[in-house]
């Protein structure tokens, strides 16, 4: 084994603390162990914060011009863009991503940076109007130290969403990524320093959460922390910012609710199930993992998607038309595993997979059949959990008010789908939808330039869109006197 790569603090390449074991990648597509990845500890993290507060006092980034920060914005993307490939395998080695997604998503995470890049550039704060002999306006400041913690599921658009809206806010970012997928974060932040920015404005800790993402939360020099994950960690994140009175953005889980009404362009929705729920193996937030079918089209719509689900490819990521490829880790593999056979015992049925793949060149990776599970209601712990697999529950209704009291019968409210081709339904059903995002006749089709977040426990906080980078500032009245 090579030595194990080293963090980023301050610029420099630091080597994993005294101590601490350093992080194993494991590729799950073959078990096989990628490289070792140094492990910071509560000293390497207060390092890093009080660099990057040394670095965010020195005021030269916050206090750069505009088109100045955006210009090393879009040379990160530059970077990004020139270094694709390697961008792409090292997310595709370490989460089993297919590379086609692979590359969709450094294209997605450069062009992140371009858009804050622009936003940076552009966007005014507002004169207010006066109520009295003076002259008020907003202006808008920088936190400090932000700490950005990310998840392992879709690591590269992940810490792009996060870092380019903080650093265009004018903050020092120190980047946490998930243990499972610790070098695309340590990738970007080097093709920062080549595009110019500062060193220490971007540092990147890799270690788990019980060393790293405890201190770096409850750290007193860190002054905003915004969390991808699951939501009893991010109830944990803000239990710490409320003693500290930290302002924290959460995008936690979901149970996502996908719809179809008898009027629906049923091929259309059927493909578009299928990939909100398999692509990624099913580890997407906005996974639509409930499927609500009116009664009147139940069958047809099941026969369509169990063929889908049997015809889609699970193969190695890198294989030629590989469609679906393993689960991010063993340890989640396992944990959707057993939450299928615990609905199969509680009688559940499973009408496609539900098992782990067969063929030979799989059989030592952490591969999970495209699964769909019936004869339940929504009462079922699987279609009230979050599994964060490929596992689609199909829900039958037979009325409007039926479907939206099932629709909103849980905990999260992240995101949502609805199909039909009655305007006036979809209006009504969208806004009845307790869910930060509503697809209508289109599912995961996202963009950079609208909010994102979810109702209820799925989150606190927007990202993306303008807001998205006032996410990452705090307002200040400023008064002339005139009189």
């Amino acid at each position: 084994m090579h030595e194990a790569k080293p963090m980023l603090i301050g610029g420099e390449d630091v080597p994993g603390e005294v101590g601490i074991p350093p992080l194993k990648s494991v590729n799950p597509a073959t078990g096989e162990v990628n490289y070792e990845v140094a492990a910071a500890g509560a000293d390497a993290v207060d390092r890093a914060v009080r660099n990057a507060a040394q670095a965010f006092a020195k005021r030269s980034w916050r206090e750069m011009l505009p088109m100045q920060r955006a210009r090393i914005l879009f040379g990160i993307a530059d970077g990004m863009e020139r270094e694709s490939d390697m961008l792409a395998r090292l997310q595709m080695l370490e989460n089993g991503k297919v590379w086609s997604e692979c590359v969709k998503q450094v294209k997605s995470a450069a062009a992140t940076f371009r858009y804050y890049g622009a936003v940076c550039e552009t966007t005014g704060s507002e004169v207010t109007p006066a109520r009295g002999d003076y002259v008020s306006m907003t202006a808008y400041e920088p936190y400090g130290v932000v700490a950005a913690i990310t998840p392992w599921n879709s690591p590269l658009t992940m810490e792009a969403q996060k870092i380019a809206p903080a650093l265009a806010a004018g903050n020092a970012v120190i980047l946490k990524p998930s243990e499972v997928t610790p070098s695309t974060g340590l990738a970007v932040a080097r093709i920062a320093l080549k595009a110019g920015l500062p060193p220490g404005i971007l540092n990147v800790l890799t270690g788990t959460g019980l060393d790293v993402g405890a201190a770096l939360v409850s750290h007193p020099l860190v002054r905003m922390v915004s969390f991808t994950g699951g939501t009893e960690s991010g109830r944990r994140i803000a239990e710490v910012a409320a003693r500290k009175l930290m302002p924290v953005a959460l995008e936690l889980g979901g149970k996502s609710p996908h719809i179809l009404f008898e009027d629906a362009d049923i091929d259309a929705a059927v493909a578009a199930v299928a990939d909100g729920i398999f692509e990624g193996s099913g580890q997407s937030c906005v996974a639509g993992s409930r499927l609500f079918v009116q009664k009147s089209i139940h069958d047809v719509v099941v026969k369509k998607l169990v063929e889908r689900a049997r015809s889609l490819r699970v193969d190695l990521p890198d294989a030629p038309g590989a469609e679906m490829g393993p689960l991010a880790t063993f340890a989640q593999r396992d944990k959707v595993e057993g939450m299928v056979d615990e609905a199969r015992a509680a009688g559940a049925v499973i009408l496609a997979g539900g098992a782990r793949p067969s063929a030979p060149q799989l059989c030592n990776g952490a591969y999970y059949l495209p699964t769909i599970i019936g004869g339940i209601d929504n009462n079922a712990a699987i279609a009230q959990n979050e599994i964060f697999g490929p596992v689609l529950c199909v829900l039958p209704f037979e009325t409007e008010e039926d479907l939206i009291a099932q629709a909103n019968g849980t905990a999260f409210g992240l995101a949502s789908g609805v199909w039909t081709a009655n305007y006036k339904r979809a209006w009504r059903v969208a806004r009845a939808l307790e869910a930060g995002t509503v697809w209508i006749n289109t599912y995961k089709q996202l963009s950079v330039a609208t909010p994102f977040g979810g109702f209820k426990d799925s989150g606190i906080g927007r990202e993306k869109g303008i807001s998205g980078m006032r996410l990452y500032q705090q307002p200040k009245g400023i008064y002339f006197g005139m009189a």
